[in-house]
């Protein structure tokens, strides 16, 4: 009974090592309609670079444009437009909870101001300032209250139990406008984060094994001796 117990546990053993190893934490992506801290109805802010005034994001580039009623949002009653008062901009995020090996898939919601030129807006995103994925939206036939938002996602594989997710605006065609040269830019809404594959369950260490093998060799040595016992 007692070798007979022995054996069990250490089985149970290697099966809760490779159970635990399998557990992935839920990742934490904050504020992604950008709802917080809000703009109390008002139409668009201006933020500059280093902007940490949208909770949970820092702006990055020359600045962007917080929409509150200027025109309609994707998700809740705010957005973003990532080309602020002059030129190109950013928002960025770290994003924590991520377990290494494991793929996660990033959801976004894009548009575009349709106030003036270029036509085809663009942005890139980047995961710890490595470039990811590039995406367009054309604003042609695009109005305030009929945006047009369009879902996207792309995904990746975490290399560390956080990373900073960055949607950078890459659309620097001339607008027509002197005063404002580049500052209709993409629009951007509604980003979540879902986990789309665990990381591979690791097997037990060697030295895990080594043990399990010891005790599982020890338990048949002593049931043969007892045999032995019995016969003589």
């Amino acid at each position: 009974m007692f070798h007979k117990t022995l054996a069990v546990a250490i089985v149970a053993a290697g099966v809760s090592l490779v159970s635990a190893s399998g557990a992935v934490a839920a990742p934490v992506l904050t504020n992604g309609s950008f709802e917080a801290p809000g703009l109390g109805g008002g139409a668009y802010s201006t933020l500059n670079n280093g902007d940490t005034t949208i909770t949970g994001w820092t702006v990055g580039g020359s600045d962007i444009d917080y929409i509150g009623s200027y025109w309609q949002a994707s998700n809740g009653s705010h957005s973003l437009d990532l080309n602020g008062y002059i030129s190109p901009g950013s928002i960025s995020q770290t994003i924590t909870g991520l377990t290494v090996g494991s793929v996660y898939r990033i959801f976004f919601d894009m548009a575009g101001n349709p106030d003036s030129g270029p036509a085809l807006k663009t942005l890139e995103v980047d995961l710890d300032g490595v470039f990811q994925n590039a995406f367009q939206f054309d604003t042609t036939g695009m109005s305030h209250g009929a945006m047009g938002w369009t879902t996207n996602s792309f995904d990746f594989t975490a290399t560390g139990a956080s990373q900073l997710l960055a949607f950078v605006s890459t659309t620097t065609g001339f607008s027509g406008n002197a005063d404002h040269p580049y500052s209709f830019g993409p629009a951007l809404d509604n980003v979540s984060i879902d986990t789309l594959r665990a990381a591979p369950t690791a097997v037990p260490e060697p030295l895990t094994l080594s043990v399990f093998g010891a005790g599982l060799a020890g338990v048949v040595a002593a049931r043969r001796r007892r045999r032995n016992s019995a016969k003589a």
